[in-house]
């Protein structure tokens, strides 16, 4: 590719004339859809779901902590479609597609590459791919590369490639896709030059690594430590509470420190498109080099454990109450993976629904944000959120609190509930209810 085309892609870019194209409408792809229009750029959304492409095309957002105003001010710009030849129309194309596991706990990579292939068909002279899906070292220039150069176009000489690890937090106030700073990685210098110009143009601060490799490698080291913490904080929890110790007493003068300690906080397990599965990506792609991951792979075992504990901690406390299993009403507060958001990918709350139906209780849960229980590839329930009033806690045997919303009241709670299970820290004055709330 001529320095000429590179400087025209650059110039187009920084005139906002380059059209962008986004493919993966989700909790990634349209935060990025967003800034790129409130930068004057005109976007063509593309997703291979219809009803989300119309209820984006009525201005509506169908994310609870996406607001729909942000994208009707925008509507001018913004083209949502399911129409992927639209792709041979855009300067730079960026890829935010799932990267999940398998049933096997493998990456499963088919949506990265399905789309690589869609983008083949149509890929011309002088485009910008950027991959941003959470992957393994090695797939942006080794894999894709290969299934985008079968359109006979080379990467480097005809197009440009580079990978930039998306890092969203939903619904976080402190941080937002503009103020986070943006690692990008080219397949070589004149790709990462290209990938930085467009960036600038949304976010405050571009972050140039050399390779596509240490990008993906990067946005891995920034999971896999939260990951490698969470476990072992949750590995703590369950020691101190055989001890008789809390573990978020524990944690609260711990982090006085300051310097030396982060806090990390316990949950009933992992949850969200991205801690929970990044790092298989990883201890899959070490096999191929002989290098075992052990402190990563026992960190994964912790985690994926916490669910069972979490209802083996119920079946105690039922118990302390003359209770067995089966048959008990059990209310679940929050579906979500986190606090106030409407998102349960890989949610463990899930996973302990199942494990309690499993058991031969009965179920119900109550979530603000989550009206009705998802369909996901995993689970299929029916259940809709019940409503969080005094008569109803009342009805159940014992309350298990999965996600801490600021729309509970942990004193209305613990007051109306006759046993409550406090995965969350929810009821912080839990010794007020003594024998009545149990930490888990």
């Amino acid at each position: 590719m001529t320095p000429m085309e590179k400087t025209s892609l650059v110039a187009k870019i920084n005139s906002r004339d380059a059209v962008i194209g986004i493919i993966g409408l989700g909790y990634v792809g349209l935060p990025i859809v967003i800034e790129f229009c409130r930068a004057g750029f005109n976007v063509t959304g593309f997703d291979i779901d219809a009803e989300k492409v119309e209820i984006l095309k009525q201005g509506r957002s169908y994310i609870k902590h996406i607001d729909a105003s942000l994208l009707t001010q925008h509507t001018k710009q913004f083209s949502p479609t399911t129409d992927f030849s639209m792709l041979s129309k855009s300067d730079a194309i960026i890829i935010c597609v799932p990267t999940p596991l398998s049933k096997y706990r493998e990456p499963d990579l088919s949506f990265v590459f399905n789309t690589a292939k869609t983008i083949a068909e149509y890929l011309r002279q002088g485009q910008l791919i950027v991959l941003e899906s959470t992957t393994y070292p090695g797939t942006t220039d080794e894999d894709m590369k290969a299934i985008l150069e079968k359109s006979g176009l080379k990467a480097g000489t005809d197009f440009y490639l580079a990978f930039s690890p998306e890092r969203e937090d939903p619904n976080n106030k402190n941080f937002t896709t503009r103020t986070i700073p943006k690692i990008v990685g080219g397949y070589s210098p004149a790709c990462t030059e290209v990938a930085i110009a467009l960036y600038s143009q949304i976010v405050e601060k571009v972050v140039p690594v050399s390779s596509t490799k240490v990008a993906e490698a990067a946005k891995l080291l920034e999971n896999i430590y939260r990951v490698v913490n969470i476990a072992l904080v949750n590995e703590l929890k369950m020691l101190f509470d055989r001890m008789g110790i809390d573990i978020w007493e524990v944690i609260e003068a711990a982090k006085t420190k300051p310097f030396g300690f982060q806090a990390f906080y316990p949950g009933p397990g992992l949850g969200g498109h991205c801690i929970p599965i990044d790092p298989f990506y990883l201890t899959w792609k070490a096999r191929e080099y002989d290098i075992p991951t052990k402190f990563i792979e026992l960190a994964g075992e912790i985690n994926t454990h916490m669910p069972y504990y979490v209802v083996q901690k119920t079946v105690e406390a039922l118990n302390e109450n003359s209770k067995s299993m089966k048959g008990t009403k059990i209310l679940l507060l929050g579906l979500a993976y986190k606090k106030d958001i409407d998102d349960v990918r890989e949610s463990p709350a899930l996973k302990i629904t199942e494990l309690f139906k499993e058991k031969g209780a009965i179920v119900d849960y109550n979530d603000p944000y989550v009206p009705i229980f998802p369909k996901t590839r995993k689970y299929k329930l029916d259940m809709k959120s019940v409503h969080l009033t005094a008569e109803n806690l009342k009805k159940y045997d014992c309350v298990v609190v999965l996600t801490d919303h600021s729309d509970y009241d942990p004193v209305f709670i613990a007051e109306n509930s006759s046993l409550v299970v406090d995965t969350r820290n929810l009821i912080k004055n839990s010794s007020r209810y003594k024998g009545k709330v149990v930490k888990a």
